[in-house]
């Protein structure tokens, strides 16, 4: 006989209770709240809603619940005011649904997806009737967010509390789950513009008060949701989506013309209390060459909370406090994940962070300590230090503020850097820093000799890089032609006179040595490698090579054309098969080709 699917006996009829009480006391409740009746039900069902643990009557305890409190709100029995009795109705009103949130919060982890996505819905729900009732309330009738309840939803994508079905425990590891992550960004995060700019601000407050020491996976939940925010606002026109609808509406226009000459008396008070100092965190630069004229006016921190949303300004004062708060958390790069959130932030900063930032300089110390690390997060961190020369006014000339500039770029040259992922943005951006004609010879000489010395080691697809990046230097700069012309050094390092533990690239003897280096991959395996290695025998005729038709070169791009080579000879085969591939020095039938040992398997013995 198979076995049934269904719950026991016993367990059909306890849910079929609970179902039968939930329905109940929705109705009865229901039916209270229209006739201003007693609104006890209420503990009962959310006890009901704490109690169980089967996620189809969790589902259905949580929908009812949600559906008692929107009528609750609707009839504005959470507004403030009146007499003493309806003052403590409220309050108790007022915890029933703290700890609903509390639990719609901890259902975000819950092992159940239809429960995790139905517990986001509901809270960005009661956030949109929250608010709704909060702004008819208001005396000055300004559109208001719930920012206690967004509070809540904020605390549970980051600090990620555990199920009340899981009995305490986290087997997530306090993180984000995945479509938890992506729905949030998908359909808030990404899309509305009041639920981006006080996730921000929120999430900002979240670092201050949350030590990420004691809560590991903070970085990494708020990295997962900052990193995928690709819809910023550039212009104040695109400002235009709200999740409450009453933010939409156009603020009144700011008194801007005596603040922003320093006059004060008609900015509003200010709070030195309140949690809202990112107003005072930025104000937009007057010389920008970005500035735009439309949208609201006015400095940033004397904004209303409703200007402030429509104010391309504060989105990005907010946008920075956010970044800059979150970035020295990953100065401290003791472990690999540590590391890792590093070269993730480090990814995007070029193209994700930098645009949007007040003032981009703001984060080229946090850059400039990233560059000494090396390896990836160097590699990573050097474009975007670029990016900052190049697009927010850090000149090129400003070296002088960076004296050891080119001894950072030479540490690079390690064994593993033409063995990294991102090589091909590492040469794309020496290139450029070497393309000055006014580098000194030495220095120029190091960083071509360095490179050759490397590619000894290094994947073909690395030299098929390295050797016209060296064209290109050797034809920039004729002073150093006199390295491939060079030839009483042979392929040794005893008596080349390159000093290869040198950090100082203008103290190798670079100039003094020869690229013999390259000259040996003429008889390396890789036929194109072999085919490039020639070029330096050949005259310097070519106007030089576009380094962007190397970068995409792999293992498989080279197979590849190895594969649909077309043969012009074929090649010479052996028309009898020997019983011994590789025979010994000390073969004893050379005849039958029988050797007395096996050089092979000689290979791999090790003393």
């Amino acid at each position: 006989m198979p076995v049934s699917s269904l719950p026991p006996p016993t367990k059909r009829r306890k849910t079929a209770v609970q179902t039968t009480s939930i329905k109940f006391l929705e109705v009865q409740l229901t039916s209270a709240v229209a006739d201003n009746g007693s609104l006890n039900p209420l503990a009962d069902l959310l006890a009901l809603a704490h109690s169980t643990s089967d996620a189809r009557e969790m589902s259905k305890a949580i929908y009812s619940t949600y559906r008692v409190f929107v009528l609750i709100i609707s009839r504005g029995m959470l507004v403030y005011g009146g007499h003493d009795a309806t003052k403590l109705v409220r309050k108790w009103i007022w915890e029933k649904l703290d700890s609903f949130v509390d639990l719609l919060v901890g259902l975000l982890q819950d092992d159940e997806p239809v429960l995790r996505k139905s517990s986001l819905e509901i809270l960005f729900s009661l956030l949109k009737h929250l608010s709704t009732s909060l702004t008819k309330s208001s005396p000055t009738a300004q559109p208001q967010l719930h920012l206690s309840h967004f509070k809540h939803i904020v605390h549970g994508l980051l600090i990620c509390p555990p199920s009340p079905r899981s009995e305490g425990s986290n087997k997530n590891g306090f993180k984000t789950r995945l479509d938890v992550r992506e729905s949030f960004v998908e359909r808030w995060f990404g899309v509305y513009d009041d639920i981006r700019w006080c996730f921000l601000r929120e999430a900002t407050a979240v670092l201050s008060k949350y030590p990420p020491t004691e809560h590991p996976h903070l970085l990494d939940n708020l990295l997962s949701i900052m990193e995928k925010l690709t819809t910023f606002p550039t212009d104040p026109s695109e400002l235009n989506e709200w999740w409450v609808e009453e933010l939409g509406a156009k603020p009144p226009k700011h008194k801007s013309a005596k603040a922003d000459i320093g006059e004060d008396e008609d900015a509003e008070p200010e709070d030195e209390n309140d949690e809202d100092d990112w107003r005072k965190f930025f104000d937009e630069d007057t010389n920008a060459k970005d500035a735009k004229p439309k949208g609201v006016k006015g400095r940033s921190h004397t904004l209303t909370f409703h200007q402030s949303l429509h104010s391309l300004q504060a989105h990005r004062a907010v946008f920075t406090r956010a970044w800059l708060n979150f970035l020295p958390h990953l100065s401290s790069v003791s472990t690999s994940s540590d590391r890792a959130l590093t070269t993730r932030a480090l990814n995007i900063m070029h193209r994700g962070v930098l645009p949007h930032l007040t003032r981009p300089v703001l984060v080229m110390d946090w850059i400039s300590a990233c560059v000494d690390l090396g390896e990836t997060i160097g590699l990573l961190a050097l474009n975007a230090l670029f990016t900052l020369m190049q697009n927010y006014n850090l000149q090129v000339q400003n070296f002088r503020d960076y004296p050891s500039f080119y001894t950072r770029l030479y540490a690079f040259l390690r064994r593993d850097v033409l063995h990294l992922k991102h090589r091909a943005r590492f040469f794309r951006l020496t290139e450029l820093f070497l393309s000055s004609t006014h580098l000194p010879a030495t220095l120029l000489a190091s960083f071509v000799k360095r490179l050759s010395r490397l590619s000894l080691h290094a994947p073909p697809a690395a030299i098929i890089m390295v050797i016209p990046f060296t064209y290109n230097i050797l034809k920039r700069h004729p002073t150093l032609m006199v390295m491939i012309h060079r030839t009483e050094y042979g392929p040794s390092t005893d008596t080349d006179p390159f000093i290869d533990d040198e950090t100082n690239p203008n103290a190798t003897n670079a100039l003094d040595s020869s690229l013999w280096e390259l000259h040996s991959h003429i008889h390396h395996y890789d036929s194109a490698v072999s085919a490039m290695a020639r070029i330096f025998a050949e005259a310097f005729t070519k106007p030089g090579y576009s380094m962007e038709d190397f970068f995409d070169h792999t293992y498989g791009t080279l197979i590849d054309t190895e594969v649909g080579r077309k043969i012009k000879k074929a090649p010479a085969l052996a028309m009898e098969l020997r019983k011994d591939i590789f025979p010994g020095s000390d073969a004893t039938d050379e005849d039958a080709g029988v050797s007395g040992r096996d050089a092979v398997s000689e290979l791999w013995v090790f003393a």
